[in-house]
């Protein structure tokens, strides 16, 4: 047993010894030390002291602990991954004891992990790191397969790895990685411009919608209007957008710490800012539900996948490579895989979005707010030339109208 300050108490044998020897010296020193301060009665008294508190367990008692029955061990341990708030929650448990370890990686208890218990920060990724990702997305974890997939596609450039991870979990009915995997067939992401298949692309982001993934059911929703991919049918496409935007909005709202109040996003009006040229067909006084980028609400949280990939190129610059761009919008982190990969918006192109989605959650948070003409744009910088005028239209880019 040790005390507060890390010294271990003597055994029962060596206690009652160690206070024989400090008594004899006590009678032994007597007639040498004379009119000298003796510490041998201090000493004595410790000693018993230390007797006293000396463990006097029963041999053969059993720890409680090991006493547990394997399974129910486990069912808490999958109870404390399901719910970890963060990856330290988890890991301080594997490192408490051997039998914590063990079981700790036990394939359930892995499966069942959540996504934020292995949300690593890209500043930390490690080889340990990918081994645990690789051993959750073993074990059956969807999340832990669209993570692990997006980090080996996007960052690692191991596409063909990344792309079976994320078809793992879209087999599982995972909703971000079928709308990935739908974005990465709408750029031809990992090819050239000919490997895009926009029929593909509009298959998995309709199995996404129906799933409830939000930005598929916008993406789905323009794919329509546009014929993007799919047989134009306006109608259709508009009822998606409303679809989507009404459905942002309720999750907004259930929401109770989104901080959003009951009416803001009513007074929403689409003529606000200076920079927004696109009327409303109900005149100023049109419902933000009706918009193709929704109502005036706070942007989602990100998935821990766009985060890591958000801080994997920040900390390496801010860019994929020679020539390749980011999407500009900030809760993504996705980069392009060749040049002129991803669209630019056709009003400023002074900023590319790898898809309708992240086009509308950008110009809800920001891009609004900066858009302006490219004639405009080009004259502030004190700029001119032949060049204003090829805003889109590079070999890879399509043109993104913001309506």
């Amino acid at each position: 047993m040790r005390t507060r300050r890390g010294i271990s108490y003597p055994r029962r044998g060596v206690a009652v010894n160690a206070c024989n020897t400090a008594a004899e010296k006590r009678t032994s020193s007597t007639t040498y030390n004379r009119g000298k301060p003796d510490f041998t009665a201090g000493e004595y008294m410790v000693c018993r002291k230390r007797n006293r508190l000396v463990s006097t367990g029963k041999k053969g008692e059993t720890d409680l602990f090991e006493s547990l029955p394997d399974d129910l061990v486990i069912s808490i341990l999958c109870k404390l991954s399901s719910s970890a708030s963060c990856p330290s929650d988890f890991i301080n448990v594997l490192i408490t004891c051997r039998r914590l370890n063990g079981l700790g990686l036990h394939s359930l208890v892995l499966s069942k992990a959540s996504p934020k218990s292995f949300a690593i920060k890209a500043n930390n990724w490690s080889d340990s790191a990918h081994r645990f990702l690789k051993l959750c997305a073993d074990a059956g974890n969807a999340e832990a397969c669209y993570t692990l997939g997006m980090i080996r596609f996007y960052c690692l450039q191991n596409r063909g790895s990344g792309a079976s991870l994320m078809a793992k979990a879209a087999i599982s009915s995972h909703a971000p990685a079928l709308y990935s995997l739908a974005v990465i067939q709408f750029n031809g992401s990992g090819g050239s411009k000919s490997d895009k298949d926009l029929r593909a692309g509009v298959a998995l982001c309709a199995r996404a919608a129906f799933l409830g993934h939000i930005d598929a059911l916008r993406e789905l929703g323009h794919c329509l209007q546009d014929g993007y991919g799919v047989r134009q049918n306006v109608t259709e496409g508009r009822r998606f957008l409303v679809q989507a935007n009404a459905r942002e909005l309720a999750a907004v709202l259930s929401n109770p710490d989104s901080g959003l109040p009951t009416r803001a996003w009513l007074t929403w009006n689409p003529h606000a800012h200076p920079n927004h040229r696109h009327p409303s067909e109900n005149g100023p006084s049109g419902c933000p539900l009706l918009s193709d980028f929704g109502c005036n609400v706070p942007a989602p949280e990100a998935h821990p996948a766009s985060r890591f990939m958000t801080e994997w190129f920040a900390i390496r610059g801010g860019s994929a490579g020679s020539g390749l761009r980011l999407c500009s919008h900030t809760g993504c982190g996705r980069p392009e895989t060749r040049k002129h990969e991803f669209r630019r918006c056709s009003v400023c192109g002074a900023v590319n979005y790898c898809s309708r989605a992240c086009q509308a959650l950008d110009w809800k948070l920001r891009h609004k707010e900066e858009c302006a003409p490219v004639e405009r744009w080009v004259d502030e910088d004190g700029e001119g030339g032949d060049d204003a005028g090829g805003v889109g239209g590079g070999d890879g880019d399509d043109v993104m109208v913001e309506s």
